[in-house]
């Protein structure tokens, strides 16, 4: 194609004006760096939502089954018996969720109980963050505690500080106005170990007791606020799921991980999307500079086009040359801006070259900021930097009949 070949002859050969050569590149730049920076931002996002995920193996099971309406299944055994009958279903546990006040010492916080038996104990990856002492729930008074809830209250279990009481609420029974301590329902508990789960919601102010402990402190009988649902080795999650769902029916609700902490990776993709658009309409202004940049080639090519002209060349030919120069320029730029944001992302996931600030690396799950390239992501950027060529190339042809 002619004007293509023109195009990309003006584009590389030498200006006569030094000024054209500097902004050329400086456009070129312009959208080289936009279009980077889309793709190390995306990138960026995407591997904080899989270091999240990841981290939700510790505390989230599979599946979680909860009431629709109300907060405890009745009768919660003929549940689990439905739900384990469920082809792909490893292990089906009850749990007990509620508020409750924690006193240790001198020391006292409200806090989140969290009921859980044995066997949903082994089936989760507690046993993986324990960062002070050792499980023990061989006794329904021993107790796991969140680092939140340890530093607030002041419990140590490596240093014998390791005693607290739950106070819950009575759910039945009357209470004595005069005697205000006998409305609550109270357990000593030993703490006998410490997890961080790298995640507020479970960090803050969790209580892990044995199931039977929240179940007494609550006045269930044969009631809970939860099943957690693991999967059998190499059942499909999206399979099981469907197969949940339809055994429970409207009554239920069946969530999987990433539905069970719906909102906080909500989060992230809101912040995403929306850093997403302002990098977008970054690189919109960064490719105005193209409009500058071809004003002063046109005027510089004055003497090339008459001779176009006079060798039959017609204005919508010569328009074309611009308007193709113009593609080149973004096309270019954001070809090689998505080059060089792969290569850093990439460098990034390999060696870790910035690392993530903090007081106490000890502390942190990772030691550099986590990143993850994905072909959607290159593709939506991609298909960006067209779109705002498609916006710009238009206004070219006007410049020249100015």
């Amino acid at each position: 194609m002619l004007s293509l070949r023109i195009a990309l002859r003006y584009l590389l050969a030498r200006k006569s004006h030094g000024a054209v050569n500097v902004i050329s590149a400086i456009s070129l730049a312009a959208i080289a760096v936009a279009s980077a920076a889309m793709i190390i931002v995306l990138s960026v996002f995407n591997g904080f939502s899989q270091l999240a995920e990841s981290k939700l193996s510790a505390m989230d099971p599979d599946f979680m089954v909860t009431p629709a309406r109300g907060k405890a299944i009745e009768n919660v055994d003929s549940l689990l018996t439905v739900v384990r009958a469920v082809e792909g279903v490893g292990t089906a546990q009850p749990e007990i969720t509620e508020q409750a006040f924690a006193v240790a010492g001198e020391r006292q916080m409200p806090v989140t109980l969290k009921g859980i038996t044995q066997a949903g104990l082994e089936a989760s990856g507690l046993r993986h963050i324990i960062i002070d002492g050792t499980i023990d729930f061989s006794a329904d008074t021993c107790a796991l505690s969140s680092v939140g809830t340890a530093m607030g209250l002041g419990v140590r279990p490596s240093a014998g500080i390791d005693m607290l009481t739950i106070y819950e609420p009575r759910r039945v029974g009357r209470i004595n106005p005069a005697n205000p301590l006998a409305g609550f329902n109270t357990t000593p508990l030993k703490v006998t170990a410490v997890y961080q789960v790298e995640q507020e919601e479970y960090d803050r102010d969790m209580v892990v007791v044995p199931y039977a402990t929240a179940a007494m402190l609550l006045n269930y009988d044969n009631m809970a606020t939860s099943i957690a649902v693991s999967l059998a080795r190499g059942a499909s999650v999206n399979e099981v799921g469907e197969r949940l769902k339809a055994v429970c029916g409207d009554k239920f609700m069946v969530k999987n991980r990433r539905e069970q902490q719906e909102q906080a990776f909500r989060m992230i993709e809101v912040e995403k999307w929306i850093t997403f658009l302002m990098l977008a309409f970054i690189l919109l202004i960064a490719s105005c500079n193209i409009i500058s940049t071809l004003s002063m080639l046109i005027l510089e090519k004055e003497d090339n086009m008459a001779i176009i002209t006079a060798m039959g060349g017609t204005r919508r030919f010569i328009n074309r040359i611009f308007t193709t120069q113009g593609w080149l320029i973004v096309i270019i730029g954001g070809l090689a801006g998505l080059a060089a944001g792969c290569a850093l992302v990439l460098g990034q996931q390999h060696f870790g070259w910035i690392k993530l600030a903090g007081t106490d690396p000890a502390l942190l799950s990772v030691e550099s900021y986590p990143v993850a390239l994905e072909l959607p992501d290159l593709l939506l950027t991609f298909a960006t930097i067209l779109v705002i060529a498609l916006i710009i190339t238009p206004v070219i042809p006007l410049i020249r009949r100015k």
